[in-house]
């Protein structure tokens, strides 16, 4: 690798570990357990600037003096370093609650997830406690600015995360699920009830606390001025046009506008009409969408009653999937994946394996409300975010030799959701799904990814209200009422985020056609996945550059 680019690489990947110590927990890097995140305007304004130091120096190396893995390399960091700057100077923070994504909702998770192997670990854990008090109360100031400024988050999601930590405050702290903390295997019994009162007496002294003055301050300040469910996008703010653009950037690593993809998303929609009509055929006996969505949406005999069962169907599919996976790629992670059960955060998502081995990849599958799964549902789920979907492609990631630190642990939303959404097609290509009511899971998450592209632009470019936004999904897909909802929750307080998944599938597609049609016979679809798994988490047109470069070699 060019010298000059090995050191920007090196000194930017060892900065993200410091601005993100939780991610690096999380990973098994140890150096920084004892700290978390800070959310301090301060803390925002030096990340700015370091980012956009970062991205001038790489820009400053000319590419054509550089390998052809090391032209990646420079890609990929001055990508992300350039527009995680970009997004950050629009003070998106200022506005930062949801009861769907947000730190209250995910924070049992990740104290569940932090690989404690051995005492010092645990130690550290305890301080980092008082890092996470620290945090909500400084974001309790990043809320008093955006209301200074008029940017406040939609009302009604102000109210659930508000019930969200009045339940935290009103469990028994021997109950919180703060303490479902790992311990080292060397503690024994009377060690690891000691260690879990120590843990309880710093969420009482640190977490608690802050929770409390943070709830105060959602109840008391923000809640006020909150925007109503009518006014939910960015599109009613002041820089709300400038702050869409670079998030829609970020997150598709291209420069598209919102109308070319509202666009996308309507003939998406269109498309999967006559699928649905041949699928609802053979399984309910009806070409009616309108019946075939009530049918999949209502009928409690397609819905699961409880937990466990969602999980066992889980991992039923991953079996299935590990089984055949050898046939469709040729370079197959170390790590295995496995699945768990969750109360809190999203409706699935995947953690990655730490880099030590002590974890093994996980996809979580939030259980709180059973009913909600459809039992045509899991399968589909189960390929995006463990196999073939994000466990191959990030678990790879992370095993890759040669390759930067940054680069296998870049964070490139299109390329990560796109390859997860294009899985999902490809397990049908595999002969993964069970029958043709797995297979109508495979159209409804289309319906819901593809939704997506119509509504997070109406809501965040187009002035829609929330309801609107609801009733779109829930004309043009079966899913239930209270997940659309949750869904709906999610874009707004995650503006962009939601068009990577079918923007980036569709671009995978579209590169995959590509390469088949110029090799021919030559095409293998191995080969093929092998390319695009094989050098980390990249911007778009540099994976077209990719693919493109290895179809014509």
């Amino acid at each position: 690798m060019s010298e000059d680019l090995r050191r920007i690489g090196d000194e930017y990947w060892e900065y993200q570990l410091e601005v993100s110590p939780s991610t690096a927990f999380m990973m098994g890097d140890h150096r920084h357990d004892d700290r978390h995140e800070d959310a301090s305007r301060a803390a925002e304004d030096e990340e700015i600037g370091r980012l956009k130091a970062f991205t001038a120096r790489a820009v400053a190396i000319d590419p054509a003096g550089l390998s052809a893995d090391d032209r990646i390399s420079r890609e990929v960091l001055i990508y992300e370093a350039e527009t995680t700057a970009s997004v950050l100077e629009m003070r998106t923070a200022e506005m930062a609650v949801s009861h769907t994504v947000g730190a209250q909702a995910l924070l049992p998770v990740l104290v569940s997830q932090l690989p404690i192997e051995r005492p010092e670990h645990a130690e550290a854990l305890l301080v980092k406690f008082a890092g996470i008090g620290r945090w909500f109360r400084d974001s309790v100031d990043r809320l008093r600015e955006g209301i200074a400024r008029g940017r406040t988050p939609m009302g009604s999601t102000v109210e659930k995360t508000i019930a969200q930590i009045d339940a935290e405050l009103a469990t028994p702290v021997a109950d919180s699920p703060l303490l479902g903390v790992r311990t080292p295997a060397s503690f024994d019994e009377d060690a690891v009830a000691e260690y879990k009162g120590r843990v309880a007496a710093a969420i009482t002294e640190h977490v608690r606390p802050a929770f409390a003055v943070f709830r105060e301050a959602l109840a008391d300040e923000v809640l006020p001025a909150s925007r109503p469910d009518d006014r939910p996008g960015l599109s009613w703010l002041s820089d709300g046009e400038e702050t869409y653009a670079r998030l829609v950037h970020r997150h598709t690593t291209l420069a598209m506008d919102p109308r070319e993809i509202h666009t996308i998303g309507l003939q998406q929609i269109d498309k999967l009409e006559d699928e649905y009509r041949g699928l609802g055929d053979e399984v309910l006996g009806t070409t009616d969408l309108t019946e075939i969505f009530n049918r999949l949406r209502d009928d409690a005999d397609l819905h699961f009653a409880d937990g466990p069962a969602v999980v066992a169907a889980s991992e039923a599919a991953m079996a299935k999937a590990k089984a055949a996976m050898g046939g469709w790629f040729g370079r197959l992670p170390k790590a295995d994946c496995e699945v768990k059960e969750t109360l809190t955060g999203p409706t699935a998502f995947y953690n990655r394996p730490a880099i030590d081995g002590s974890r093994p990849g996980t996809f979580f599958v939030n259980t709180a409300e059973p009913a909600r799964w459809g039992r045509f549902e899991i399968e589909a789920m189960a390929y995006h975010e463990g196999i073939p979907g994000h466990h191959l492609q990030l678990a790879i990631a992370q095993e890759l030799e040669d390759v930067p630190m940054f680069r296998k642990h870049a964070h490139v939303t299109a390329y990560a959701e796109g390859w997860g959404l294009y899985t999902e097609r490809l397990a049908d290509e595999m002969g993964l799904y069970t029958g043709p009511l797995e297979r109508i899971g495979m159209l409804s998450a289309d319906s819901m990814r593809a939704g997506r592209l119509v509504v997070d632009t109406g809501l965040h470019s187009m002035g829609w209200t929330r309801q609107q936004a609801v009733d779109y999904i829930a004309a043009n897909s079966p899913m239930s009422l209270a997940t659309i909802e949750g869904e709906v929750d999610r874009y707004i307080a995650m503006p962009g985020q939601a068009l990577a998944y079918m923007i980036g599938r569709l671009e995978i597609m579209r590169m995959r056609a590509e390469a088949a049609k110029s090799m021919g016979d030559r095409f293998d679809i191995k080969a093929f996945h092998d390319v695009v798994l094989g050098s980390g988490l990249v911007p778009l047109e540099t994976l077209d550059r990719m693919v493109a470069e290895w179809a014509a070699a």
